[in-house]
């Protein structure tokens, strides 16, 4: 033995900008971060074909052909609506192409996605259509509601006056009209009006007997 190398078997964290292409042929910028450590009972071996630069010799590398690969097969927008499925296929690719260099991972996850101004308009114009579409939709559905509400309300109306013409009898009709000559009665003062020149005074009417004259 002429030398003792030590190697750090602890869990590290590397955090990577990388860019890369959509399917779409969009720009996308990313900063992923990953957790990863050298397999204890391999570091000699890690050592020995790399060297204690293996982040810089392997890990960095890794981490932009797997981001540019992944990317590569979404869309712009997929990868913000499938973010979690996206950092899931980075990480399996991560996994399979550092094991074999002795280096395990143990965590990965995107930090952040970055996109083109053009293209970020475009987004956030197509979230402002959506919203402006959903409130007419429910607008739409509102009057809808109102409307419907009114023609119930008409209907009932309706059927109400329809039942009040129906119980319309002559007793009822009587009734009303002595009803009608009682609050007469109830309002007189019960002071005569003074008539001249030979003219009759009409009285209220009760029943059907003609209404009497007084002469002066």
């Amino acid at each position: 033995m002429q030398e003792v190398v030590l190697m750090d078997v602890k869990v590290q964290k590397a955090e990577t900008d990388a860019a890369a292409a959509s399917a779409d042929l969009q720009d996308v910028s990313s900063r992923v971060a990953l957790n990863y450590h050298v397999v204890p009972d391999k570091a000699n071996i890690v050592y020995q074909k790399i060297g204690i630069q293996f982040k810089e010799r392997i890990i960095d590398p890794a981490i932009l052909e797997v981001v540019k690969a992944v990317t590569a097969k979404y869309t712009a927008e997929e990868l913000i609506t499938k973010r979690p499925a996206v950092s899931e296929a980075m990480r399996l690719a991560l996994m399979d192409r550092l094991i074999v260099n002795n280096i395990a991972v143990d965590a990965f996850s995107i930090v952040i996605f970055s996109f083109s101004k053009v293209f970020t308009e475009a987004i956030e114009s197509k979230q402002t259509a959506e919203q402006l579409a959903l409130k007419a939709k429910r607008d739409l559905e509102r009057i809808k509601i109102e409307a419907e509400q009114k023609i119930t309300a008409a209907r009932a109306e309706a059927e109400s006056l329809r039942l009040q013409r129906a119980n319309i009898s002559p007793d009822l009709i009587e009734l009303r009209r002595i009803e009608a000559n009682m609050k007469a009665i109830e309002k007189w003062n019960g002071i005569l009006p003074q008539v001249t020149g030979g003219g009759a005074m009409p009285l209220i009417g009760l029943g059907d007997t003609p209404p009497k004259k007084i002469k002066p």
